[in-house]
């Protein structure tokens, strides 16, 4: 949901200041600051300045009802930082909520995100959730789905005509010393582009299920994972690999163990096919649907210490995307809080080798992309003041990559200080420096305002 002027989401929010007996106004103010010069690019001074604003309103006509808004607006102080306009906001979420004395059940209608099994969805619609007998869980969501623009206005029709509806569930069973399994399933959409007309066939509907489960016997034992099989039936299969046609769209697990207080060890493992996978979710900025071919990846740290003094982390991480080749990370981190103070400080460095990737040309030749990463940080803490300062560097391997612009390694430094001005507002300011490969020198200025204030029922503040 679109708004010309930030001030409408605003004002509409802030009015909801009125409908419940207790009400509770949080938000954050940004406003940026970063002039550009570099090849390739004109002067330019850029200062957007953006608006959360969030409303939770409670005892609405009864107790057990509330209503939740939030939302953001935005606007450039100096020359136009987007596409889209010198201006903007959305409606990130506005809902009506139910919760029942007993059973935990839970109604919710409007506009809300969805988290349940497989479904990481925004929609317009209702959904709802409780505990059953035995340990079981239920929930449900359906509506329409929150839709985006695409790139170009004859796939904006189909998209939207494509995704016209979306539901889905999950069913839990949890266990008081094990913990839980469950699965779920998710629609997006009923009507598929072998229905329509013109050339274009994207196909933007998606069906799929899912197991999921959390197996913790002990504290010193956690394993979580998921798997997610697509059962929708694709038409027009894009070109590529017999990869593109699994219907197991996702694996994802992790085991932690805690062998004594001073040492674990942590596993991950992923598997994704993109073609199936279709990242699960209708949030753009979650996922490329237009990537073919699998993604893996293992990861396996080492922790030694204790995080309330000194604690070493060794980590290696080895991923294997079909489209770009293979890539491992491994390194290690030294993490320390002196006693008796409120500093944190930390140093870490990390190898990543990864493949060489061809570019296509007179000549087909290849470049490198492995480098060697150093970073460090500081936080304090003083009072109503807090400071904090990170430094990242990174060194390449290969000096003649063509998107290096002739430079050898880049970096950034980053500090901010903050101040609790009151048990409401926060104040902080960070300054960016850095190097990149575009931009000769690039100094970044933000300041944010955090904010949350209530009003009771009962003429409390």
């Amino acid at each position: 949901m679109k708004f010309r002027s930030s001030a409408v989401l605003l004002a509409t929010l802030a009015s909801a200041a009125a409908w419940g007996q207790d009400v509770n106004v949080y938000g954050t103010t940004l406003v940026q600051l970063w002039k550009q010069e570099g090849a390739g690019f004109d002067k330019a001074t850029f200062a957007p300045a953006t608006q959360f604003l969030g409303v939770d309103a409670t005892g609405v006509g009864m107790e057990a009802l509330s209503v939740h808004l939030f939302g953001w607006g935005r606007s450039d102080l100096a020359d136009q930082s987007r596409f889209e306009g010198k201006g903007g906001g959305e409606l990130m979420f506005g809902y009506l909520k139910y919760r029942a004395p007993k059973g935990n059940l839970e109604m919710q209608a409007g506009r809300f995100t969805v988290n349940q099994g497989v479904a990481i969805e925004q929609v317009d619609g209702a959904s709802v959730r409780a505990d059953l007998i035995g340990g079981f869980t239920l929930s449900a969501f359906g509506g329409r789905p929150v839709l985006y623009k695409t790139i170009d206005p004859a796939s904006q029709t189909e998209y939207d005509l494509q995704r016209d509806v979306i539901f889905g569930g999950r069913l839990g069973k949890r266990f008081s010393k094990y913990g839980e399994i469950g699965v779920s399933f998710v629609q997006d959409g009923t009507t598929s582009a072998k229905y329509m007309d013109g050339s274009n066939t994207q196909d933007y509907t998606r069906r799929q299920v899912a197991a999921d489960l959390r197996f913790t016997p002990t504290t010193g034992f956690d394993l979580t994972g998921r798997t997610v099989y697509d059962v929708n039936h694709h038409i027009n299969e894009p070109a590529g690999t017999d990869s593109n046609k699994s219907k197991i769209a996702e694996h994802d697990y992790g085991i932690g163990l805690r062998f004594s207080p001073m040492f674990g060890l942590n596993g991950t493992y992923t598997q994704r096919n993109f073609r199936a996978y279709y990242a699960g979710t209708n949030l753009p900025s979650l996922f490329n649907r237009y990537e073919p071919g699998k993604f893996q990846s293992q990861g396996l740290s080492f922790v030694i210490g204790s995080a309330a003094s000194l604690e070493a982390i060794i980590d290696v991480k080895k991923t294997d995307r079909e489209t770009y080749g293979q890539a491992t990370r491994f390194g290690g981190d030294l993490r320390w809080r002196p006693k008796g103070t409120t500093m944190q400080t930390g140093l870490g460095y990390h190898r990543v080798s990864a493949d060489d990737v061809p570019v296509s040309g007179v000549f087909v030749t290849t470049y490198g992309i492995s480098y060697n990463e150093i970073r460090a940080w500081l936080t304090y803490e003083k009072g109503k003041l807090t400071a904090s300062a990170d430094a990242i560097h990174h060194s390449f391997t290969d000096k003649a990559n063509p998107n290096l612009y002739g430079k050898s390694s880049v970096y950034e430094v980053v500090g901010s200080v903050g101040y609790q001005a009151g048990t409401q507002f926060k104040i902080s300011g960070d300054l960016s420096y850095g190097v990149t490969p575009l931009l000769e020198k690039e100094t970044r200025v933000l300041f944010r305002a955090e904010f949350r204030f209530g009003m009771a029922s009962k003429g409390g503040k």
